[in-house]
């Protein structure tokens, strides 16, 4: 990467032809590339993300008939505690039948700060 920006930053071309366009992309997007670079852990495209709403983008029309706020935004909690499931390489509807069950068992004034262990990332199988 340090040769090309190298190269970018000596590269003589009209700004208006195509690659002269390139190259003002690139400059442009140089700092998040570096950043990229820096960050191992940062994936250089949004494939994965894409691939996992593909589900939900497939049924939207069926999301139509929530029949209200309410009921999309519960639909929205359901596919996001789904989808977290899935990329911590845990069979959801296992996580939701457990977790559930479990949850149902405790008494009314069990406090919030709880519930953090029954997110999928803290949550043992039983």
């Amino acid at each position: 990467m340090k040769r090309f920006w190298v190269w970018c930053d000596m590269c003589d071309v009209l700004p208006k032809s195509n690659l002269g366009k390139a190259v003002a992309y690139a400059e442009s997007m140089r700092p998040y590339v570096d950043r990229l670079m820096k960050y191992g852990e940062i994936d250089f495209s949004n494939n994965a993300s894409e691939r996992n709403m593909k589900s939900y983008v497939m049924g939207r029309k069926n999301f139509l008939f929530s029949t209200s706020p309410e009921g999309a935004r519960a639909n929205a909690i359901l596919m996001s505690i789904i989808e977290t499931c899935k990329a911590n390489a845990i069979d959801p509807m296992t996580y939701l039948t457990e977790v559930l069950d479990e949850m149902a068992q405790y008494p009314e004034n069990r406090k919030f700060e709880y519930l953090g262990q029954y997110l999928p990332w803290n949550w043992k199988q039983s």
